[in-house]
């Protein structure tokens, strides 16, 4: 019997069909809610896997769906297209967000999780959904990006209110120092509680260990391990004991 809990989940967004995971470790009493955002593959055994490998007895994550139960890409061309669409419409993503972190709210209620102890990270364009979510105005603790993108065409209006956590890889050619130098303006902006930290050496993509596109998408382990630490230490000050 496998010690993780995987739990489908279907939920409707704008009429439309969704379906995310929620994982937890049998036997445990989780005390933080996680919402995660996958990559451009959406949910994936990939993203499944990066998931379960976040778990530990005080975390729930719900995997949220980003682009509907009747799209799951095969081949980066096919996430490309879904991720697009998608991007190209930032409102509609931004219902979707907000639909999942509902699904989050209802599963952790159930487990007994309260709902100032909800978080949320993501992977690549999954990290530009956690930070849309905080510019949206979303009540959490904290929101994390691992590689993921900085622009977006609606700069946050209003307060952010909860912790930001950029984890940007020094040489990722897919964030230019534009895009760095308007998030902090925008950030500062916003009066937002936020780090952003460049890993020397890294590109995109440096916690998939699927990723081998050299000076583009790089698994790279060692900068893998010091960001998941950034974030468990980032999830230990928010959440305290």
């Amino acid at each position: 019997m496998s010690d993780i809990v995987n739990q489908a989940v279907d939920y409707e967004v704008d009429g439309r069909t969704f379906q995310g995971h929620l994982l937890y470790l049998r036997g445990a009493s989780p005390s933080r809610g996680l919402l995660m955002a996958p990559n451009f593959f959406g949910v994936s055994d990939a993203a499944i896997a990066q998931a379960e490998r976040c778990l530990d007895n005080t975390r729930a994550i719900f995997v949220l769906d980003p682009f509907g139960v009747d799209v799951r890409p095969q081949t980066p061309e096919e996430a490309m297209t879904a991720m697009g669409e998608i991007r190209a419409d930032n409102d509609a993503l931004r219902v979707r967000l907000r639909g999942a972190l509902a699904v989050l709210e209802r599963e952790a209620g159930e487990l007994g999780i309260g709902r100032d102890r909800l978080a949320m990270f993501g992977f690549c364009f999954g990290g530009a959904c956690a930070l849309e979510l905080a510019r949206d105005g979303a009540d959490l603790r904290a929101f994390v990006s691992f590689h993921g993108l900085l622009d977006t065409p609606a700069p946050a209006a209003g307060p952010v209110k909860g912790s930001v956590l950029v984890l940007n890889g020094a040489d990722d050619p897919m964030v230019s120092e534009d895009s760095l130098k308007a998030f902090k303006e925008e950030m500062d902006g916003a009066g937002a509680d936020w780090q952003l930290t460049h890993f020397g050496g890294a590109v995109h993509s440096f916690t998939d260990p699927g990723a081998n596109i050299p000076g583009r998408s790089v698994y790279d382990p060692k900068v893998a391990r010091r960001a998941f630490a950034a974030m468990d230490d980032l999830f230990d000050e928010v959440f305290g004991a």
